[in-house]
């Protein structure tokens, strides 16, 4: 059975992210030591923005806030992805260890709608 090819990723095939302003710095980091490129919205930005910014840069977005979980108000396929931490903040290890595993199980996260928690992920849309 033929492996899966063992060249490295560049830099244009990774995913870039968009962190709402309620994820952690320490996820930022995390993210960049990886070698993804990783931003964050505006301070004070409202959802609407929040989605637009994501649409417009193509990113990922991650964040706490469940709004976007609504695939009526947030359809993922519009997306190059969400991911929705149902983690605590506080839970820093926890949310690293799920975003590292996760990261090992999806290269493509364009129009999935993911429910990272404690117990691993789900793709909900």
């Amino acid at each position: 059975m033929p492996s899966k090819s063992l060249k490295p990723k560049k830099m244009s095939d990774l995913p870039k992210f968009l962190l709402d302003e309620n994820v952690r710095v320490e996820v930022k980091e995390f993210l960049e030591n990886k070698g993804f490129t990783v931003k964050y919205v505006p301070k004070g930005s409202k959802n609407r923005e929040v989605a637009s910014v994501a649409k417009e840069t193509k990113s990922v977005l991650i964040t706490h806030d469940t709004d976007f979980a609504n695939p009526f108000l947030y359809p993922p396929k519009e997306f190059s992805g969400i991911v929705i931490l149902r983690i605590p903040p506080s839970s820093l290890d926890k949310i690293l260890s799920s975003l590292e595993k996760l990261l090992s199980k999806i290269e493509d996260f364009s129009g999935k709608l993911i429910s990272l928690e404690e117990e691993g992920s789900k793709v909900v849309g």
